[in-house]
């Protein structure tokens, strides 16, 4: 799904951030230092952003690279799914952000309906893990895994926040215009094919 040049950028930028992180020898850090400069200007090159905020946002980490972990919550009600309307935007998502140091994946998902519903909620179940670049979402410098988490409402009501400017259920056949940077239409009928057969087993990729 994503462009060749992304993805190379992306490899070329794990490499240079694994070996910045265990290299010793002063030209062998050297190289992997123009290696990272290399996957800056393939980045540069093909999108509008500054140089520098390709540097702050894509190549400023430190430490093995690995994957971001975006935690959603799944949410039913009566047949209808759980979505947020994202203020900065105006799009439909599922509730949910990046993944917090020091807590579970249901801890996330828990914090994050209350934060951008109003809703208290408890985890039930993982229903799926998938990779970003096996599934339509626009291109992204970070390499994402998404964890989306069944959650049964157990008190709370609908509030918006700074971030979320409605909050509402859908069903299957009304679904708004959908933040596919968050979650994608298919992904969306993943979540209602699992509620209605839930001894389907996990999905993954």
């Amino acid at each position: 799904m994503e462009p060749k040049w992304l993805q190379w950028a992306k490899q070329l930028q794990s490499i240079a951030q694994a070996g910045l992180t265990y290299s010793k020898d002063v030209y062998d850090l050297e190289r992997f230092e123009l290696i990272r400069e290399i996957s800056i200007d393939i980045v540069e090159k093909h999108t509008d952003f500054d140089k520098t905020i390709i540097k702050n946002l894509f190549a400023s980490e430190t430490g093995y690279a690995t994957p971001k972990v975006d935690v959603r919550a799944v949410v039913f009600k009566e047949g209808k799914i759980l979505m947020v309307q994202e203020r900065a935007e105006g799009d439909w998502s599922l509730p949910g952000g990046w993944a917090d140091i020091g807590l579970t994946p249901g801890e996330v998902a828990v914090k994050e309906v209350k934060e951008e519903s109003g809703f208290d909620v408890k985890p039930v179940k993982l229903i799926a893990l998938t990779d970003n670049k096996r599934h339509p979402h626009p291109p992204s410098l970070y390499h994402v895994y998404k964890l989306f988490i069944l959650c049964e409402i157990v008190g709370g009501q609908a509030a918006v926040s700074v971030e979320t400017s409605a909050v509402k259920f859908f069903a299957e056949d009304e679904l708004p215009k959908l933040s596919v940077a968050r979650n994608t239409q298919s992904q969306i009928e993943m979540a209602f094919r699992l509620m209605k057969n839930p001894d389907e087993p996990v999905y993954f990729d």
